[in-house]
């Protein structure tokens, strides 16, 4: 074997054309493939890794135009794009605002106190009115603090303040359509708005105070009277019926010969008695 070998090399052998181009291309198939390869690794070495924290809603940008929104996960980007993603979160957020005045409609001044519950509703919407900084959650609750101010205001002020009492449960609860509407177009959802605190000054709690205690007085009378002239009616009505019911007038007739027999022996003719001549 090793003698045929050494023949065909001394003949000057060599490998078809076809066969040395073929391995060629292979050679630079594979050469391509690795150099590819090794520009994979090197890219991926320094992609970049946006995240979208979990509880919140991402934005996306490219070029300082919007392209999406984005759930909570991890996105990777090329180096070469120029993409940002603003991240919002979409926990419940509430806010509590304590003596508020105001006058009612007669002019008597008070303090109210109010709580809301809210949450992200649009966020594409809210970054357009309030941008994507630290701070645009609380320049957003002070617009809305301020919507409900007014609207409370309002409510008050049309009422007088003997009859706030009665209306407390009217104006307690005022998630009300166009209140939920004007904060929509900030990109806000009311989740609860409630009056929680509504207070009178002093005196004039003093003065209430001495009104509600007359109207029970004057109630309680006009019930003792109402009963007195119940009891006089009945016992007219009783009396009357005794004078014209004959059985009664047997019965209470019965009862005092009774109470006369009961003191001593006695003898009771019943019906005429005839008289006798003398």
């Amino acid at each position: 074997m090793a003698h045929s070998k050494q023949s065909l090399q001394s003949r000057g052998y060599r490998l078809p054309l076809f066969l040395r181009g073929s391995i060629e291309f292979s050679l630079c198939l594979e050469v391509f493939s690795f150099s590819i390869l090794l520009i994979a690794n090197y890219i991926c070495m320094f992609y970049k890794e946006l995240e979208v924290a979990p509880g919140c809603v991402g934005l996306l940008f490219k070029k300082n135009v919007f392209q999406q929104e984005l759930s909570a996960g991890i996105y990777k980007f090329s180096p070469w794009e120029k993409v940002h993603i603003i991240s919002l979160s979409q926990k419940l957020r509430s806010t509590r605002v304590v003596n508020q005045e105001v006058l009612t409609a007669d002019n008597i001044a008070l303090r109210f106190s109010f709580y809301i519950a809210y949450k992200l509703h649009n966020a594409k919407l809210f970054v357009d009115n309030f941008g994507g900084g630290a701070d645009n959650f609380a320049i957003a609750e002070q617009q809305m603090v301020a919507v409900a101010q007014v609207l409370l205001r309002q409510k008050i002020a049309a009422i007088h303040s003997e009859k706030l009492n009665e209306s407390r449960e009217d104006i307690t609860n005022f998630k009300e359509e166009a209140f939920c509407n004007e904060v929509a177009a900030l990109g806000l959802k009311i989740i609860k708005a409630q009056l929680i605190d509504l207070t009178f000054p002093r005196s004039v709690q003093e003065l209430f105070s001495r009104v509600l205690e007359s109207k029970i007085r004057a109630t309680s009378e006009l019930e003792n009277a109402r009963t007195a002239v119940a009891t006089a009616r009945a016992l007219k009505n009783a009396s009357e019926l005794v004078k014209g019911d004959e059985n009664i007038k047997f019965l209470q007739y019965l009862e005092t010969i009774t109470k006369i027999a009961d003191k001593g022996k006695h003898t009771f003719v019943i019906g005429e008695v005839p008289m006798t001549k003398i």
